[in-house]
């Protein structure tokens, strides 16, 4: 049975908890909260540490990028949460990296530099949520055709599309 006072909320409480955790080490000058919950850790970074965020965690051992997703919390601010997914296989550890944006400036920059196969996953983001990336070598739809008309996983597109 979970035991939801097991988890640990706060980047100074969980830095504390972990301080020999990899992800932990490599990312304390830039984290901005951080959550230890059901042995998975997730840190938050400002969307302009994304890029030395992953580089960070890379050089610590972290080296396959395992997925790139948004969620949208509209009608809440900041609206959109970009989570990546990270694991490292000879550590035997994940993390989850998170960049939270407001809805009206939905954009940050592509770590496609550091990881190439962020490039699709990126793709997917744009196209179904709208967050641009800035750098992305080719930053179009994947999905839906080209001449589609907005972002249909936005929580605020039209149930039936617009007509």
């Amino acid at each position: 049975m979970y035991d939801p006072s097991s988890a640990i909320a706060g980047a100074q409480a969980v830095f504390a908890a972990l301080p020999e955790n990899a992800a932990v080490k490599a990312l304390s000058a830039l984290a901005t909260d951080a959550r230890f919950d059901r042995n998975e850790l997730t840190i938050t970074v400002a969307r302009e540490n994304i890029t030395a965020a992953a580089k960070a965690v890379q050089q610590a051992g972290y080296t396959f990028l395992e997925d790139v997703t948004a969620v949208d919390w509209y009608p809440s601010e900041p609206r959109f949460q970009i989570t990546y997914h990270i694991l490292s296989m000879t550590l035997k550890q994940r993390v989850r990296l998170a960049v939270r944006l407001a809805g009206e400036d939905a954009a940050l920059d592509s770590i496609t530099g550091v990881w190439p196969s962020a490039n699709f996953y990126e793709r997917e983001v744009f196209d179904l949520f709208g967050v641009h990336f800035a750098g992305h070598p080719n930053l179009t739809r994947i999905m839906m055709p080209t001449d589609w008309n907005g972002h249909p996983l936005r929580k605020d597109y039209p149930v039936e599309g617009y007509r």
